[in-house]
């Protein structure tokens, strides 16, 4: 499944792959990642940040580039007007391409934000970017943000989303779509570890997936990907993790098994701080 990526004509798969922590096992993540492409996770995210990641990311789409979308992220620390088209120009390197499809400022940081978005703007007039964006943006701060862009759109905002952190719903994500900006959720399995198949969450993502016949990994990620507008980056470092991700493809919930779900891990009843993994 693919859908219109914020205000831009892309189409981008709703599942795609992240890549923190990658580059302790370099031929597996690779590997990995190549069989990922092979599937239609064609949606690669790093960042300066990731150090080796990166390096592992350009060697996977070696080759394949024009059918990657491809995503990195600058440093807060480094997200200077100057800064900024400097950390990407290394980022660009250590990938082994020209240009990207989408750059992001990682968090908001130190260095003034007209100043970054500047830089990013410069970025895409230089065609070393295609589209800019940001991460870990609450709604003032992605506000803000636009307020600071005088050429371009924000396509993005990246931000931690899993079933049972879903404050971003409450008007953080009405926003988004209003505005077509896409949301991104990475860590869409929290810090790993699934709801437990004895609690009454974990017993209704059994029961959802046993009826498509799919996992409650995969159940989970149709569901965080269910809104217009929302795309998801699980990381994968194994062949069989990654199969079972673009199996998630696939799978279309209906609306009374999205209320099940929704009903088992309901999002909070007032406005929470941003969470981020």
């Amino acid at each position: 499944m693919r859908r219109r990526f914020g205000p831009s004509d892309l189409e981008v798969p709703v599942i795609g792959q992240g890549t923190w922590q990658m580059g302790r096992a370099p031929e597996v993540e690779v590997a990995a990642l190549r069989r990922g492409l092979d599937l239609g996770l064609t949606h690669l995210d790093t960042a300066e940040m990731y150090g080796a990641a990166e390096q592992v990311t350009g060697r996977a789409l070696a080759g394949r580039r024009d059918e990657v979308f491809v995503v990195s992220k600058v440093l807060p620390s480094n997200a200077s007007y100057r800064g900024t088209i400097e950390a990407c120009e290394r980022s660009l390197a250590a990938l082994g391409v020209d240009a990207l499809d989408l750059y992001l400022l990682h968090w908001p940081g130190p260095h003034p934000l007209g100043e970054t978005m500047r830089g990013l703007e410069e970025l895409v007039q230089r065609g070393l970017t295609r589209l800019i964006g940001v991460s870990n943006f609450d709604l003032g701060e992605l506000r803000a943000a636009q307020r600071a862009l005088r050429r371009e759109p924000l396509a993005c905002n990246q931000v931690h989303y899993d079933v049972e952190h879903r404050g971003i719903e409450r008007r953080l994500l009405p926003y988004m779509q209003e505005q077509q900006i896409a949301l991104v959720g990475y860590s869409p399995f929290g810090q790993g570890a699934l709801p437990s198949p004895a609690s009454a969450g974990g017993q209704v993502l059994a029961e959802v997936a046993a009826a498509h016949g799919a996992t409650p990994a995969q159940v989970i990620l149709a569901f965080l990907t269910r809104e217009e507008g929302t795309f998801t980056i699980p990381k994968a470092s194994r062949l069989e993790h990654v199969e079972q991700n673009a199996g998630a493809l696939g799978i279309r919930l209906s609306a009374a098994e999205a209320a099940r779900i929704d009903a088992a891990f309901p999002p909070p009843g007032r406005d929470v701080p941003l969470s981020m993994r």
